[in-house]
């Protein structure tokens, strides 16, 4: 090949050769060849549609299936196993340069078409051998009579059009060397803004103006903005891009275009070694030699710079540090603080060039403000009324529920899910009712078997009859729904009528429009209640609403059932707790402070160490509190401290610190609390950890958080977190001895502290509160008796359809058997698992091996035996 360079001379492709021949190098590395063939990009451009290539087989009648399959077979030929593409084939080199020649001096084009490359091969008498070589079907082509009538054949091509577009864009002047590189992998900023394609930027003017002092150097002009994931890097220069387009910048950069460099787009297909670094050195020649001062943007710069960029490109620094050193190449890089440090920072010269612009994430007040600048951009896309609480809702609680991403992006997010979701909302059915629908669906298809199995005896008749009532109750509510939803949806319809109306009508006529517009408002929320199916509008409810779905914190408007059961948690918890009110009143009290919005938002919402005799019901209290206000057992967390004896089991709470066996993959208590953020953390036997295990949770009873091994924050705020411990078990065992002298709450936690100093440091103590339990008394332990019968009672009858009954004796019986075993109310389940279920198994089993069917069973205590049988 002559002295032209290869990055000079493939940019003169047009856009067909140039992605076909990217294409060809991808295929020739999945195919394992290690050159780059002429058949390869043959094959490639076999793959288009409409090319210069495809006019050529129509006009001189190649049998296409025949070529395609003498392609393959060449393909076939080639030798594989190469692990990588080596290069291009000097065969290809030298096609594209007698294409240049005669595409530029015949048909004084500045761009290189498919017909100029077949006939600078046929022409080329090495290279007709190679491609007749390859088919013998390019016999056929006449390389004169395709110049000459070149027009003609290729007037219907899209290579065509593409260089009529091209000769537009050019005013018929041909373009110098490196001309259009910049374009091919980037973006004009400057021009979208004039454009009107960037929305405003608002609360970065202290960052802009940072970069504007940098760029105005003389040396060493290139800002670095570093700041987490999500926190606006890019939207500063978007703001900057802003600037320039209105002139307010100072008069050195009022004409500068400011352009957005895609690295995936320089880095694609850029298999081959050098192929990057000739892109990035050509577009690096093209920004320096433009008339026009351009300043680059590259997004993610780490990804450029040694061990970030993708393998195989080299160091892309060793080309960037000559020009950012000398100024020549303005260049606002943009990454994250840890990749600054990982890839940038380890490399003092390159460091030097750059100066860091620190873009912090806003605060609440600031969020706001750039939410508010988004407002009607949002409103345009999706066609609804945003309102200004909607805003201040995404930033609140975004920046609360939502801790792992970073304002405003996280807000932003947010906002724009809420305006998705009304604007579902007012043209489709309510999830409420697609639900419902579906429910149907299900149980008609059970029915229809049900009725098929009915029908060859082998079926229970009561199961369709059961099936059918639980149908038409089904389908009552699907039709009070879809009347609720049609009422809804016509006043919705009426409300965003009057709305559009109030902008263009006559000022006389704007009283009785809103007079109106307040009626059906009002009307409206009569009709939804506490339960809408449409909205109106984005407001706080809504967003809040998006909020609860996306972590399962109960957020929003609190309808009356949940109010109801914050309020009675105390009795609910009672219900299954037994003996332990006054513990049962002190977590629902803090519950209810939490869910009225009034405590401390910076701590978990409670920390409590319940501290008493084994199976007393600490354990129950936190099962019971998730199935009360987390949804169900499923979301506790429970830890057995009792495996945390030694105290390097630290590492496997939080997770391991970088270096160690286990890095990454997370601790035991943080990776739960980070997918499960809204559950109830039991600790057990918190006295059997290691002291130093105690210390890592100063800072998640007093702050709320905890950091992981990664370095993350993971958030407890919205925790309740029960430490169960036996310390001081034989002082409250002495003090409640007696029930006439029953000790009360705070007189027994009193007395406890002095046990608990002896295992638990202070400043531990201080950050939770202690609720001593108290031991069963005959009459507890037979309540919880009764409870655990009633939970036989319901299996059996769920699964066998059998209704017991159960002998007052036995209850005493086994409240007896309890007060001889120092194990409180786990006997209880010991005594019914061992005894009396073994004994009902035993009956059941024979029954069913009999064939036999009952629908009574009676279960007594008889000379000091547990007895069952079945009843008529």
């Amino acid at each position: 090949m002559s002295e032209i360079s290869r990055a000079v001379l493939f940019g003169k492709l047009d856009t067909l050769l140039f992605t076909s021949l990217e294409s060809a190098t991808a295929f020739c590395k999945l195919r394992g060849n290690p050159y780059v063939e002429l058949v390869h990009w043959l094959h490639q451009l076999m793959q288009q549609s409409d090319g210069d290539l495809q006019q050529v087989i129509r006009h001189f009648s190649l049998d296409e299936q025949a070529l395609t399959r003498d392609i393959v077979a060449a393909l076939d030929k080639l030798p594989r196993g190469a692990s990588s593409v080596s290069d291009l084939s000097e065969h290809i080199d030298t096609a594209v340069e007698r294409a240049w020649v005669y595409g530029s001096l015949k048909f004084g084009v500045t761009r290189i078409r498919g017909g100029h490359l077949l006939a600078g091969i046929l022409k080329t008498w090495s290279l007709a051998n190679v491609l007749k070589g390859i088919s013998p079907q390019f016999d056929r082509v006449s390389a004169d009579a395709l110049l000459d009538n070149f027009d003609t054949i290729c007037a219907n091509s899209k290579e065509t059009q593409q260089a009529t577009v091209a000769l537009n864009d050019e005013s018929g002047v041909a373009a110098p060397t490196q001309q259009g590189t910049l374009a091919q992998y980037g973006q004009d900023l400057t021009a979208r803004a004039r454009d009107g394609k960037i929305d405003p930027v608002v609360g970065r003017d202290e960052e802009i103006r940072q970069m504007v002092d940098i760029l105005m150097r003389r040396r060493q002009n290139n800002p670095l903005l570093t700041g987490e994931a999500g926190v606006g890097k890019t939207a500063v220069v978007e703001g900057l891009a802003l600037r320039i387009a209105s002139g307010d910048v100072p008069e050195p950069l009022v004409d500068v275009q400011l352009w957005l460099l895609d690295i995936g787009m320089l880095q694609a297909g850029a298999g081959m070694k050098g192929e990057f670094e000739a892109r990035l050195q050509a577009l690096i020649n093209e920004v320096q030699s433009s008339p026009t001062p351009i300043i680059l943007f590259i997004d993610e710069i780490h990804t450029l710079i040694g061990a970030g960029g993708q393998q195989g490109t080299g160091d892309a620094a060793n080309l960037l540090k000559p020009a950012l050193a000398r100024g020549q190449l303005r260049t606002i890089g943009a990454t994250t603080w840890a990749e600054y440090k990982k890839y940038i920072e380890k490399d003092p010269a390159l460091t030097r060039r750059f100066q860091t612009v620190q873009v912090a994430e806003p605060d609440e007040e600031k969020a706001v403000l750039m939410l508010r600048s988004t407002v009607s951009a949002l409103e345009k896309h999706h066609r609804v009324l945003l309102l200004d609480e909607a805003v201040v809702a995404a930033v609140k609680l975004s920046h609360r529920y939502i801790p792992a991403r970073q304002l405003p992006d996280k807000a932003v997010a947010l906002l724009d899910t809420a305006c998705a979701r009304v604007a579902v909302s007012q043209s489709s059915p309510p999830p409420q009712l697609e639900d419902c629908q579906h429910r149907i669906d299900a149980l008609d298809v059970e029915i229809e078997i049900a009725n098929r199995e009915a029908k060859v005896a082998v079926g229970d008749s009561e199961r369709v009859v059961k099936l059918q009532a639980d149908l038409e109750k089904l389908a009552a509510q699907r039709d009070e729904l879809t009347q609720r939803w049609e009422q809804e949806q016509a006043l919705v319809d009426s409300i965003i009528a009057q709305r559009a109306q109030l902008h263009t009508a006559p000022e006389e006529a704007l009283a009785e429009l809103r007079a109106t517009l307040t009626e059906q408002q009002n009307a409206l929320r009569a009709l939804q209640g506490d339960e809408p199916l449409l909205f109106t509008s984005v407001d706080a409810n809504v967003v809040a609403a998006v909020v609860s779905d996306w972590t399962g914190i109960p957020l929003g408007r609190m309808v009356k059932d949940e109010i109801d059961a914050v309020l009675k948690l105390a009795d609910t918890l009672n219900e299954r707790v037994i003996g332990q009110r006054h513990g049962l009143e002190l977590i629902a009290k803090r519950v209810r402070t939490s869910r009225a919005r009034l405590d401390d938002p910076n701590k978990p919402v409670g920390v409590f160490m319940l501290c008493g005799p084994s199976g007393v019901g600490k354990t129950e209290t936190a099962l019971a509190l998730a199935e009360s206000l987390y949804g169900g057992e499923q979301n506790i967390i429970t830890i057995n401290m009792s495996e945390f004896q030694e105290a390097h089991t630290v590492s496997t709470l939080k997770g391991a610190p970088p270096g160690y066996v286990g890095y990454g993959e997370g601790g035991v208590l943080t990776e739960a609390v980070r997918r499960r953020p809204y559950s109830v953390v039991l600790l057990d036997e918190i006295e059997k950890a290691h002291p130093d295990v105690h210390e890592i949770f100063f800072q998640v009873f007093d702050k709320g958080w905890m950091e992981d091994g990664e370095g993350r924050h993971i958030d407890f705020r919205n925790t309740i977190i029960i430490l169960t411990s036996n310390v001081g078990t034989d002082l409250i065992t002495g003090m409640c001895a007696d029930p006439e002298l029953m000790p009360e709450p705070d007189a027994l936690r009193d007395a406890l502290r002095a046990p608990l100093l002896q295992v638990f440091p202070p400043a531990l103590l201080g950050r939770l509160l202690v609720v001593p339990y108290y031991p069963l008394s005959d009459e507890m332990l037979a309540m919880i008796v009764r409870l655990q019968l009633k939970r036989i009672q319901r299996r059996l009858e769920e699964n066998h359809g059998i209704v017991s009954e159960v002998d007052e004796s036995v209850v005493e019986q086994i409240v007896a058997r309890c007060t001889e075993v120092e194990s409180g109310g786990r006997m209880v389940d010991s005594i019914l698992t061992n005894t009396l279920l073994p004994l009902m198994s035993q009956l059941l089993l024979d029954a069913s091996a009999r064939d036999e069917h009952y629908k009574r069973l009676r279960v007594t205590f008889e000379q000091g035996e547990f007895h069952c049988q079945f009843a008529a």
